[in-house]
Parts: C-alpha cells; structure tokens; sequence
C-alpha cells in the first residue's frame, strides 16, 4: 500500500469516525459540504461587505436550527470559507466558562482560538510580529487609533507607537503588550517607563471597566489583523441558546450582547469584524413567548432606574426582534441531498475500513428526521454489516430535548474591571 493510500485511508476515517461522533471536524466537513447554499451566499456576502456599513444594517448572521440539523457542521464550513477569504477565524462555544453577558471572558474564549488564514493558532501574536512601522497599513492603524473621536482609549495608540520602540529589545514589554490587546493587564509603571524613555511624557492612562475595554480590544485587533495583511476577523458563536438558562437579568444582558454581535458597532461602524451565531430554531418559542422574554426582561430591566440599564433593556429589545425577524434557518436535507450524503459516506466508509460497503436501509426519510440521525444511523449499521455480513440491522430514533430551564449555577463571577 502506498503513502497515499495510506493517507487517504486514514484521513476517510478520521472523517468517518468525526461524523459518527457529530463532531463538525475539517475532514468530515470536507467530505461532505454544507448542503446549504443561501447560506452560504448570504455568508459570502457579509465577507464582501467587510469594512463597510452593509445596506441591510447587518454586520452578522443568526442562525438557526434544531439538535442535530447540523449547526455546527455549517459553522466549520463557513469558517474553511473565510480562511480561504484571507479572515482571521476564531470560534466561541457559549458555556458557563465563556458567557455571552461577559464580553472579557468572550474576548479571552475569541483569542485563544484565533487561527491565522494560513492556519496557524495565535492569530494575535503573529499580527503583531508581522507588523511593520514604516508600512501605510501601520500608519493608518496609528491614525485610527489615536484620531479625534477614535473607539478605543489612549491605552491602545499609545502600546500600539511603544511596541516597534520594544519588539527588538531583550525586555519582555512587547509580549506584554500583546498579552494586554489579548485581555490581560499590564502594568501601568511599565508603560509609562517606556513611554517617558520613548519622550512621550507622562500619561493619565485612566481605568477602563472591563466591559468597555474588551469591546475595545475587539475593535483594536480586528484593525490590527487588517495592518497585519487580513481582510478583517470572523467571530463564530456556537450554542447562543444556552441563554435561555441563565437567570432573567443575565438573559438581558446576553441579548443585549447578542444585538451588539449582529448590528454594526456604533462607534465603529466599519469595523472589519464579521459575526455567526447559531442556536436552536425553537428559542423564539421555548424562551421569548414560553417564558415571556418579550416583556418580563425588560421591564425587570428598566426597573434597575439607571441609564445603563435602560440602554441594556433597548438593546435586549432589539435582540429579541432580531431573533424573531433575522434568523436564518437551516435547510432540511432533501432528497438529492441525502442521496449524495448516502453515496458519499458508503464510499468514505469502504475506504476507511478497506472494505466494500454493502447497501444499508438506514431511516425512513421523514421531514422531521435530522442529517445527522441519517448519518449516525448509516455509519453504525455499515459498522454491524462488517462485522457480521449476515446481520440485518434495524436503526430507531429516539428524540433529544434541550431544557431551557433556568441554572443560577450557569453564573460566575464576571471579569474584574482594568
């Protein structure tokens, strides 16, 4: 057997047994598509207009779709799209460790699991070291930074001129520097020690609360990934529903977060930042009419009497709207789909196992039926038939539900501020 068969054998069942688990991984994605086209056309669309202020006052996509409709396969497509479009990529699941009311915990998940289009981890780090001062793309981004009215504090033009002045050097400033445009501190002695050597003078330097200064940093590296050669930065949310678990006023919180996400900043509205949320197409009805998101959030919001709360209660209306009005929803798989789905995994699974996969019936092809309940049932019954050619399998369904029930327990401490 050659090299290449070899690793084509072993990359079928790296899909094979990808798709047997449900996880969306590069291979499986690759062996199948997406299967769904509007969205990604519309997908295609928002990178186009990267940069800009879109016509429909969109600056990302909501998706939906029920447990196994295939979320987060479209969202493993449609990140290999934007590598291939020149984008920064970076995923965040929603979780108890990475809440969407937490823009610094958001920040920190968006980070860590940033990959450069050339497809290497810690985007942030190779944008800065790619970073040349002499370059127009510097210059603006100086320009930008530190320009009348800019969207981020003094914290940035300033890091942003001393990191050139540092990069070279045997201290270890810069890699601070780029720990702080990641979400860390930084020492505020340090950068006014450098800032005096380098005859800027003394800085304020004010406190920023985290909230702000993690929509800050979010600003800031998008803009840098653009000075470092990329066409902008695509955030991906994966499970948005978890939402629906937290208590009432962290759910306003999250939907005003959710808006924010999808509407153009608007203190920057050109952000080269591109956003995907996918959650499940039964939020509007389990969580906004069931629980009575529409009117109970905000007004228990408004309640709280103080202009922050009333612009998180608009928000969190705005989002609740857009949820209603905006998501797009996954196709179902037709038939010409299944039956391409079909014949490609019968011969992903004779490569992989070195075999001739024989017919199996699978499940009855029923609307309500799920591309992954296909495509779990046609692996496991390929798996029985290779192991016993005589055996006649037979493949149930049983269904999964999600609890939009409320977990206090879903809450920690949000990040300190700066």
């Amino acid at each position: 057997m050659t090299t290449a068969t070899t690793g084509d054998r072993l990359a079928a069942r790296r899909a094979v047994e990808a798709l047997r688990s449900g996880v969306p991984s590069r291979d499986a994605v690759a062996a199948l598509g997406s299967g769904q086209s509007d969205i990604e056309d519309r997908f295609l669309g928002l990178l186009d207009g990267v940069g800009g202020v879109r016509s429909d006052g969109m600056r990302g996509m909501l998706l939906g779709g029920g447990f196994g409709a295939g979320k987060s396969h479209v969202l493993e497509h449609l990140t290999h799209l934007a590598l291939q479009n020149n984008f920064v990529v970076s995923r965040v699941v929603v979780s108890k460790e990475t809440p969407l009311h937490d823009p610094a915990k958001v920040l920190r998940a968006a980070v860590e699991s940033a990959v450069s289009p050339d497809g290497a981890v810690g985007a942030v780090a190779e944008a800065a070291a790619g970073l040349d001062p002499g370059s127009p793309a510097f210059v603006e981004l100086s320009r930008w930074a530190s320009g009348t009215g800019a969207p981020v504090d003094e914290w940035f033009p300033v890091t942003l001129s001393l990191f050139p002045r540092v990069q070279a050097s045997e201290d270890d400033f810069a890699e601070a520097i780029v720990r702080f445009w990641s979400g860390d501190r930084i020492s505020v002695t340090d950068v006014r020690r450098h800032a005096k050597w380098a005859g800027m003078g003394r800085l304020a330097l004010t406190a920023v609360p985290a909230r702000e200064l993690a929509r800050q940093r979010f600003r800031f590296l998008a803009r840098l990934f653009v000075a470092a050669g990329c066409e902008g930065w695509l955030v991906l949310f994966d499970e948005a529903e978890l939402i629906g678990r937290y208590t009432l006023l962290q759910r306003g919180r999250s939907y005003a977060e959710l808006a924010r996400w999808l509407l153009p900043d608007q203190d920057d509205p050109a952000a080269p930042l591109v956003t995907v949320l996918a959650m499940t197409d039964d939020f509007e009805a389990a969580v906004l009419s069931a629980k009575n998101d529409r009117e109970v959030v905000p007004t228990k919001l408004r309640a709280r009497q103080t202009s922050e709360w009333e612009d998180i209660a608009t928000r969190a209306e705005t989002a609740m709207r857009l949820i209603e009005r905006d998501m797009v929803l996954l196709r179902p798989p037709d038939e010409a789909e299944l039956d391409y789905a079909y014949q490609r995994l019968k011969a992903l699974h004779s490569q992989a196992f070195s075999w001739s996969a024989p017919d199996v019936p699978g499940l009855e092809r029923l609307g309500a039926t799920r591309m992954r309940q296909y495509v779990r049932a046609w692996i496991n019954e390929w798996d029985l038939v290779r192991l016993d050619p005589t055996f006649r399998p037979r493949t149930e369904v049983a269904p999964v539900t999600f609890s939009y029930a409320e977990q206090p327990d879903l809450e920690i401490d949000e990040s300190p501020d700066f």
